[in-house]
């Protein structure tokens, strides 16, 4: 499945191919989806949950959407897609930490924006 997730904004701001790995428009690979919904950097960092078309933070906050998203805050206008670069190689992937236990679900924006969430 290709996905692109958009930001509070609306802007693209990574997208998916297989429903796993996550890229930046640069072509840097950023985090990968395990079990279907936890969402790890690739140094094992757990960033949050994708569900319903959501990536939400640790918290329960929204952070980025897809175009399928349902429940959330409302939705920003979307902005167009940049061109996708050259993915570059995907870096080992790191032991992973445990995640929350699960997590509420928020209706607001998380303060996290797109690309702060997959820093480090």
């Amino acid at each position: 499945m290709d996905a692109t997730f958009y930001d509070a904004g609306g802007n693209p701001t990574a997208y998916t191919e297989d429903n796993i790995y996550i890229y930046l428009f640069s072509g840097e690979p950023v985090a990968y989806i395990m079990s279907r919904t936890s969402v790890y950097s690739f140094g094992g960092k757990h960033l949050g949950r994708f569900e319903d078309g959501w990536i939400r933070d640790n918290d329960g906050f929204c952070v980025l959407f897809t175009q399928n998203a349902s429940g959330g805050p409302t939705k920003p206008t979307k902005g167009m897609k940049p061109m996708k670069r050259l993915k570059h190689l995907r870096p080992l992937k790191g032991v992973r930490e445990t995640g929350p236990v699960r997590l509420v679900k928020s209706s607001s924006w998380s303060d996290l924006s797109g690309d702060k969430f997959f820093e480090e």
